[in-house]
């Protein structure tokens, strides 16, 4: 269930606790893929309707599986996010908190939080950053390595068991599909704005505010992370 690590924009605990700000951004979804249909002119073609299928089913699949990671994480103190920022971990090593906040796609607010709460819980750490003396790198504890571990040999044996049936190929397209459709909306997100009509209008983007100060937070009396809790 790692597949939650920033495939859609925007903060993956906050998707689940705000559900006006999720509906808007699921709508913002169905509204780009209108746009682009009218842009075209006519019909869309069968190609274009399965990509629009695609695209629709993103938003809802997206805030499923955040659901069902948050009840699988029930009574271990962590959040979604922090799951997915412990991946991110995991797979790509120590980060520093703009670096981590690009993997995921999301801003840097959001992930330093996370990042604050899992020093709280004892499972990541700051290390000194060789590159870059005031961004220093988080990394994985002992414990934040055994925590994220046994959470995905759980997922993965639930994945075997639930999608056996998915042929690898499929899971190969659908993987290249996705990041096709991942690079060419940043483009869109990145690029000037510019309506058909008004070809000659643009607008500005905005900075995600990233800082070179990490700012964890000393560690609180919160309860150790002990895994995810027997079934």
């Amino acid at each position: 269930m790692s597949v939650i690590e920033g495939d859609v924009q925007g903060s993956i605990d906050e998707v689940a606790e705000e559900d006006v700000e999720g509906d808007a951004e699921g709508d913002a979804v169905s509204v780009v893929a209108s746009r682009t249909e009218r842009a075209g002119g006519g019909d869309p073609t069968p190609a274009e309707d399965l990509l629009y299928g695609v695209i629709r089913r993103l938003w809802p699949l997206h805030r499923t599986v955040v659901r069902a990671v948050e009840h699988e994480l029930a009574g271990t103190g962590m959040t979604a996010g922090e799951h997915a920022l412990l991946d991110v971990l995991r797979s790509e090593g120590p980060q520093t908190v703009p670096q981590l906040a690009r993997a995921m796609g999301l801003d840097r607010q959001p992930v330093q939080r996370w990042v604050n709460h899992a020093a709280e819980l004892g499972l990541v750490v700051t290390a000194p950053n060789p590159a870059h003396r005031r961004s220093s790198l988080i990394r994985l504890t002992a414990e934040g390595t055994a925590a994220i571990g046994g959470i995905q040999a759980f997922e993965a044996s639930e994945l075997r068991r639930r999608l056996a049936d998915l042929p690898a190929g499929d899971v190969r397209t659908a993987l290249h599909v996705l990041d096709r459709l991942g690079e060419e909306f940043r483009h869109l997100a990145n690029g000037p704005r510019s309506a058909p009509e008004e070809s000659d209008s643009q607008g500005s983007c905005g900075s995600d505010g990233n800082s070179d100060d990490n700012g964890i937070t000393p560690a609180s009396p919160h309860q150790v992370h002990k895994g995810r809790p027997a079934r």
